[in-house]
């Protein structure tokens, strides 16, 4: 007797979820990433994420998905360039680090899928439309740049009790930095703490800023690797014996004193789930863009040593990263 088609549609419904959730067949052509970094070398961290989100997702590189990496060694400019020649390329995707990476790509292509990281505010810079509903060919990972500038200026006041003064320099152009700016008011006038300011267009004005500086002051740096701003920063510092406050832990593994921020890896990591819908078949356009989830605090205990600033236990039992 030859059973009714009704009883075999569910088993049959549920192999066909079970293939579109298993990586491309033996045989097919892996999905062809391109990346674009302002990264000096090509194993960025957050690519590094991605490649193992997307291994813990199934998808092995390789075998399923192989990466086109464009770096530009610090240089924005360069980043239009990267973008151009992985359009050509013919890529099923491209990922990003950083604003200026996602908007080259975006300028570059209207029709390939772009997944980013490392972008402050992308709706202020205008990448989406909102966080909820991308629009477009965008979507990606937000480092909250504005939204945690004012957790980091109280970091930074925990560790140093006395400061009054705290620069904040950043590039005159930067939207996210601004808005950053703004964000830090409230809670600088609860912390009794000035915050100075000062954007800047060029390396002369950069070398003018920091001849007002005076001893007892602070330095926030920006998000922005624009005129290599923190590089600058991170060497007045040493200089001047300045507590400063980095986004990234990378700077506390060179010597800077703490960091408060979301972990590069970990956002590589993150996007990396953005990347696999996408590869099975959603639309940028639908795929929520999603804060950093991992927040972490970076903290240099020689540095603060030589700065003469105690460490409060609180503030190290916070900490995720530790450099003794």
């Amino acid at each position: 007797m030859i059973e009714p088609q009704w009883r075999w549609r569910p088993f049959i419904a549920a192999i066909a979820t079970v293939l579109c959730a298993l990586p491309a067949a033996a045989g097919a052509a892996p999905y062809r990433i391109g990346v674009i970094t302002e990264a000096w070398a090509a194993n960025h961290p957050a690519l590094e994420g991605l490649k193992d989100g997307l291994r813990e997702l199934g998808l092995a590189e390789g075998r399923d998905v192989v990466f086109e990496v464009h770096f530009t060694k610090g240089k924005s400019e360069a980043t239009a360039a990267a973008a151009a020649a992985l359009v050509k390329a013919e890529v099923n995707l491209i990922f990003t680090s950083g604003e200026a990476a996602v908007l080259a790509a975006k300028k570059a292509t209207a029709r390939l899928p772009i997944v980013f990281t490392l972008v402050g505010d992308p709706v202020a810079v205008g990448i989406v439309n909102t966080l909820a509903y991308p629009g477009g060919n965008i979507t990606g990972v937000t480092s909250r740049v504005p939204e945690l500038a004012p957790k980091r200026l109280e970091i930074l006041k925990t560790l140093a009790p006395e400061l009054r003064r705290v620069w904040f320099i950043y590039y005159a152009g930067d939207v996210t930095d601004t808005a950053a700016l703004g964000n830090m008011q409230d809670a600088a006038r609860r912390l009794g703490v000035e915050v100075l300011g000062r954007p800047v267009n060029d390396a002369g004005q950069l070398t003018q800023v920091f001849k007002e500086f005076r001893r007892g002051d602070a330095y926030l740096a920006p998000s922005s690797d624009t005129l290599d701003i923190p590089v600058a920063i991170h060497e007045a510092a040493a200089a001047s014996h300045a507590p400063t406050i980095f986004q990234s832990a990378i700077w506390v593994s060179h010597g800077a004193v703490v960091s408060y921020g979301p972990d590069f890896r970990a956002q590589g990591v993150q996007a990396a789930r953005l990347v696999a819908k996408i590869i099975r078949g959603a639309k940028p356009q639908d795929v929520p863009v999603e804060g950093a989830e991992h927040i972490h605090v970076g903290l240099n205990l020689k540095s603060a040593s030589q700065l003469g600033l105690p460490v409060p236990a609180k503030l190290l039992f916070r900490a995720n990263i530790v450099q003794r």
